[in-house]
């Protein structure tokens, strides 16, 4: 109980920690910088993750989508169970993509230059930017809502950061689809 009164007193510290630390794992991972000699290698998994994860983002996008719904209809539980859910489900793809990005890098696109310059990469920037962007409201979100019991969370600032967090949650595992789709079926 002490503990989750710490946490419940230092939200904004928590928040800004755990964004940091993520944050410097994905980047760690994708410029290939942290210590991957002892992990496994099986290139079967790894050609599979990217197929993984595109089903793990429309999981996730539903049970974002239907968290959204829950809330608006009064259904604090289920809403609480769904977003819950959802965190997993991008803990799991973001465990998935930095054990693949840090063995082989980034995916390289492999069509037209003029498809990667004018729609992949815009794409692919804002799809990044909105997943940075959304990682401190997620956990604050989290926070607030893990250390509260739920008739105080309405006088915090949860609902708020909630909105945030689910719209660039639902935009950027959207956009990572159309990557994934450009990436491993288009091109």
């Amino acid at each position: 109980m002490q503990t989750q009164t710490w946490a419940r007193e230092h939200v904004p510290a928590l928040t800004a920690l755990l964004t940091a630390v993520s944050l410097a794992l994905v980047f760690g991972a994708v410029l290939q910088l942290l210590p991957v000699e002892a992990l496994p290698q099986p290139n079967a998994f790894l050609t599979a993750i990217p197929h993984v994860n595109a089903v793990i983002s429309l999981l996730a996008i539903g049970t974002i989508a239907l968290g959204v719904r829950s809330i608006r209809r009064g259904n604090v539980e289920r809403h609480r169970r769904l977003m819950v859910s959802s965190f997993g489900l991008f803990a799991l793809f973001l465990a998935l993509y930095l054990y693949r990005v840090a063995l082989l890098g980034p995916s390289e696109f492999a069509g037209p230059e003029v498809v990667y310059t004018y729609a992949y990469l815009p794409i692919l920037f804002v799809h990044i930017a909105l997943a940075i962007v959304c990682v401190p409201f997620v956990f604050y979100a989290l926070l607030v809502a893990g250390t509260r019991p739920v008739a105080d969370i309405y006088e915090t600032a949860h609902r708020k950061a909630g909105r945030i967090a689910a719209s660039l949650w639902l935009i950027s595992f959207s956009m990572g689809l159309i990557i994934y789709a450009l990436l491993y079926h288009v091109y």
